[in-house]
């Protein structure tokens, strides 16, 4: 019984261990895009549906702002290459490039009270 306890809590540390050495997990990964020129991005391709920082206001189009940049890139990334069907959103994902779609979503992770930030003049 004591060996079963033994190997239990040497397999918890050993992944414990893996965990720590392999990084945080993507959703929670900084963004690596320029949120400055996210901001651009977004107030000419998003905001008419999405809200200038990406809160929209009408149920029709979902909140962006806040979401984790890896997922928003992900999106994004799916309606560009057809994984993702939407006659609205693939027309509108065709326009970025891989480096606007970075910048949307690090705009997008940052802005609007989440992150502590209530403007992007607050953003390291």
């Amino acid at each position: 019984m004591k060996s079963a306890t033994i190997s239990m809590v040497g397999m918890l540390v050993l992944a414990a261990s893996l965990m720590m050495i392999s990084g945080p997990s993507q959703a929670t990964d900084f963004p690596t895009g320029n949120a400055n020129a996210g901001q651009s991005k977004v107030s000419a391709v998003c905001a008419m549906c999405h809200g200038p920082d990406g809160n929209s206001t009408s149920p029709q189009y979902p909140k962006l702002a806040g979401q984790h940049a890896n997922y928003l890139e992900y999106q994004l990334e799916s309606f560009q290459s057809g994984q993702r069907s939407s006659s609205i959103m693939s027309g509108m994902a065709a326009m970025l490039s891989k480096q606007d779609i970075a910048n949307v979503a690090a705009y997008l992770w940052f802005f609007a009270g989440f992150r502590g930030a209530s403007s992007l003049a607050s953003i390291p």
